[in-house]
């Protein structure tokens, strides 16, 4: 499961993201405005370029694309250093053309920031960074070295100095900004996306995981019977065979390895089938099964289930996979870090239920406090560097996926430390002292299983 998840977010997943069809579509709308504007500049305008080596120039930007049509297929996706290659390319071109057209005295020498912008969405940083300074170079060349454009009389169309300057420093700017600026929302948008997949994986093996069990608690439901039939008709034949030393054996052995049968079905599971009974429990059933894995890692696990005093009856909940998986999480991380206990607390009224995990360790960073659920956070807490994290490392993802799937059953979640947690909670309680505490609140209606039925036959999965 972890080499599933580092598949997802390692390295390698950040190459072949774009397709060379979708390059190929922005170059042609480039193509296209390229043409419009020489042909409008010249025709229209009365501008005084030369106009033919203007359309070699974007013919070759065409010619390229067809190029590429004919050898690639259209699904093919560009690995980073090929990006980057018809990005430049682009940029080198779009300069040229510039170059012939008056350099930073056209308006259009705006566009040399379009293949940055491309570059900060689908290129790594160090890339980006090759083509920024590549497309500064040429900015700084287009402002001391171009071809003049001249009016209808002949006259050089030139901005002043002071002007030309300006615009060099504004695409200077604009290329740093822009660039970094979506380059960071890029990369978080990506590692959104990756811890989203990485949730799914999750639940996805946590449901997987609920109908195996199923599968087994059937089986075993289906043989009690006919195993039953046989162990009672071997008991039968062991006294009717007590004269016959050989066949004695026989039976003897049948009702053994009966009982083995048996012993095997019961260790097997008892969860599954699709039996009301099963497929909802109480709350402190289900904090139990939440709990179950990380009981003996060395940590004292404290569970407390206080009603108010307007319900005491304790909720049922639904064995939901996500749940149980996200609280799981959060316990898991309790019992990283704390120093000797955990405390896993209830209380519910009519309308809500709140469940707080907290620990008695050195508690959530109060720098990180705000962040604490977004992925991929990889800072540790203070005192806790250097120890032994079993089945993932840092903060980020674990703690994101609980977040979310707990979220997406109708909880609050809420982050803090013992002595600040965020809407109350007590500090120092039960002389605790300071840890982290992990608070969830629920409406009833939304987590509650409706009350069971009377009890019935099982009915088979369809």
């Amino acid at each position: 499961m972890e080499n599933q998840i580092s598949a997802i977010a390692g390295p390698e997943a950040q190459t072949r993201w774009v397709r060379l069809d979708t390059l190929a579509r922005l170059r042609w709308l480039a193509v296209a405005g390229q043409l419009a504007a020489i042909t409008l500049a010249h025709f229209g305008l009365g501008l005084q370029i030369n106009l033919w080596l203007c359309y070699a120039v974007v013919a070759v930007s065409a010619g390229s694309n067809l190029l590429g049509r004919l050898i690639f297929p259209r699904s093919r996706r560009l690995a980073e250093s090929e990006a980057l290659l018809l990005l430049s390319f682009d940029a080198a071109q779009l300069s040229l053309l510039l170059f012939l057209t008056g350099g930073l005295n056209n308006p259009f020498a705006l566009l040399l920031l379009a293949p940055v912008t491309i570059a900060a969405t689908v290129l790594r940083l160090r890339s980006m960074l090759v083509l920024g300074a590549l497309v500064l170079a040429l900015a700084t060349l287009l402002a001391f070295a171009h071809e003049p454009i001249l009016d209808r009389a002949g006259d050089v169309l030139e901005l002043p100095e002071l002007f030309r300057f300006g615009f060099w420093a504004a695409i200077v700017v604009g290329v740093a900004f822009i660039g970094l600026y979506l380059r960071s929302v890029a990369a978080e948008k990506q590692a959104l996306a990756e811890a989203l997949q990485a949730t799914q994986l999750v639940l996805s093996r946590e449901q997987k995981m609920s109908e195996i069990s199923g599968v087994v608690a059937a089986a075993a439901h289906e043989l009690g019977t006919p195993l039953a039939t046989i162990k009672l008709a071997s008991g039968e034949l062991v006294e009717t065979l007590a004269d016959r030393p050989e066949a004695l054996d026989d039976a003897l052995l049948i009702r053994e390895q009966v009982e083995r049968c048996h012993a095997i079905l019961r260790s097997m599971g008892s969860a599954g089938k699709e039996d009301l009974h099963l497929r909802q429990a109480p709350l402190e059933a289900i904090l139990q099964e939440a709990a179950a894995p990380h009981a003996g890692r060395g940590k004292q696990l404290h569970f407390a289930l206080r009603p108010a005093a307007t319900d005491t009856r304790m909720p049922e909940l639904w064995r939901n996979p996500g749940l149980i998986h996200g609280l799981r999480n959060l316990i898991q991380n309790a019992v990283d870090f704390a120093r000797t206990d955990v405390w896993i607390e209830a209380e519910w009224d009519a309308d809500s239920l709140l469940v707080e995990i907290g620990d008695n360790g050195p508690g959530f960073p109060a720098h990180l406090l705000g962040r604490i659920g977004e992925p991929f956070l990889r800072e540790r807490p203070a005192g806790a560097r250097g120890r032994a994290r079993p089945a993932y490392q840092g903060m980020g993802l674990g703690l994101f996926i609980a977040k979310t799937l707990l979220e997406r059953s109708g909880a609050q979640v809420q982050f803090g430390n013992r002595d600040r947690v965020p809407g109350g909670g007590s500090s120092g309680d039960g002389g605790r002292g300071t840890g982290a505490v992990v608070r969830l609140r629920w409406p009833r209606a939304a987590i509650e299983a409706r009350p069971r039925p009377v009890l019935g036959q099982n009915r088979p999965r369809p």
